[in-house]
């Protein structure tokens, strides 16, 4: 192989690990969902099953989804230790209405709702404990 040959292999893993890296550099961060104008608590959520009592934790996932287990644990895990925390798992290949209603393009999508039926939070990826407890928490009080 000649020089040229090797590095514009080696210029074209780099650029495929740039452009990998640019485009799941967010996967797991929480974003706050701002209300739309004239939005009403929890129009959209009704078929959800939502908590009357406390936040509750909806996440989009299918059986086909190997990353959906490790959303599931980890809302498990953090919904079992915060008290009024509802959690709910939405299958798309049931329910792929509720996955349009909600703009779910991607698996797994985390969707948080206050108790009024509002979504506050969303995370497209596998989210951090941590970063599910900080958005719960203040939804608590």
């Amino acid at each position: 192989m000649t020089t040229t040959v090797v590095v514009a292999i080696l210029a074209a893993v780099a650029l495929a690990a740039v452009a990998g890296w640019l485009m799941t550099r967010h996967s797991g961060s929480l974003k706050q969902v701002a209300p739309g104008p004239g939005e009403s608590a929890g129009a959209d959520s009704a078929d959800l099953g939502l908590s009357s009592t406390g936040p509750t934790v909806v996440h989009f996932s299918a059986p086909w989804c190997g990353p959906c287990d490790r959303v599931r644990r980890v809302v498990g895990q953090v919904c079992d230790n915060m008290g009024d925390v509802a959690h709910v798992e939405v299958d798309i290949d049931a329910n792929p209405a509720a996955a349009r209603r909600f703009s779910v393009l991607s698996l797994p999508t985390t969707l948080i709702f206050d108790v009024d039926g509002r979504q506050r939070f969303r995370v497209s990826g596998v989210p951090k404990p941590a970063d599910l407890r900080s958005a719960l928490e203040p939804l608590l009080a």
